[in-house]
């Protein structure tokens, strides 16, 4: 019993050293070349003139040390169509995933145009949120989706992609101000994503399935990626490039579009 506990203990320090140093190599990357920004606006710029009946506001964060502005990333290109397919419509913006505080600062301008000093009950009522983000940044949706449960602003919608937990947060239960939740996985390489969410309340909250991508049979090619990633956490990358995984979430986030619209 106890050699079992030590071996799993000592797994868990195997794992936190492998992200730790996958970490380090990223920053050295970074310094050293930088990533590249989008060529458009920056979306969180400003809050919209749309009223907060009509919209839905769509927050993204990345990973790691990633930019919210690098044009290679799904979650910077997913937000990039979504202004533009819907410029009247929607509202969207990237964060880096140590950036939450930002990114509810704009949940919150955009509910209250007219800078109330409370949210009234229904500007709460009239929130629609959609809240999406890989590895880091999973874990930050999920915490950012916990923080307006708090404040009781419902969620349309989250989705994870190989959410990894950050200390603190707990990403693998979804709050029951979430009406439908999604996570997508894979299990291989130095940095795998969390295998399961479960819904608080699953009378509230729909979980719509925990999906595993097995990149060892289907591998996809991550085109402009730094050699940190498409080598030490290639998998893990992966998935983040894979526009399988990102076309069923672009096409709940535009079903839940055309539902806000038609109301």
């Amino acid at each position: 019993m106890r050699s079992r506990i030590f071996l799993k203990n000592l797994d868990k320090c195997f794992s936190a050293y492998r992200i730790f140093v996958f970490a380090q190599l990223a920053v050295l990357a970074t310094a050293l070349g930088g990533a590249p920004r989008a060529s458009g606006q920056d979306l969180a710029a400003k809050p919209s003139a749309v009223s907060a009946q009509s919209k839905i506001i769509v927050i993204g964060f990345v990973g790691w040390i990633l930019r919210h502005d690098d044009a290679r990333r799904s979650e910077v290109r997913l937000a990039e169509r979504l202004h533009s397919d819907f410029p009247d419509a929607v509202v969207s913006a990237v964060f880096e995933h140590y950036k939450r505080g930002q990114a509810h600062a704009l949940i919150m301008r955009e509910l209250n145009p007219r800078h109330e000093k409370t949210l009234s009950a229904e500007m709460r009522s009239q929130a629609r949120i959609v809240i999406y983000g890989h590895s880091w940044g999973a874990s930050e949706a999920i915490s950012l989706a916990r923080e307006l449960k708090k404040e009781g602003i419902p969620v349309l919608f989250t989705a994870q992609v190989d959410s990894v937990s950050k200390v603190g947060e707990h990403d693998g239960v979804i709050p029951s101000n979430v009406q439908e939740a999604v996570n997508f996985f894979q299990r291989y390489g130095t940095i795998r994503g969390r295998s399961k969410i479960r819904a608080e309340d699953p009378e509230h909250t729909r979980i719509l399935g925990n999906f595993r991508m097995d990149y060892k049979k289907n591998p996809v090619a991550c085109p402009g990626y730094p050699f940190y990633e498409t080598t030490i956490a290639r998998t893990h990358s992966e998935i983040e490039c894979d526009p399988q995984v990102w076309n069923q979430i672009e096409d709940a986030i535009r079903g839940k579009i055309s539902l806000t619209a038609g109301n």
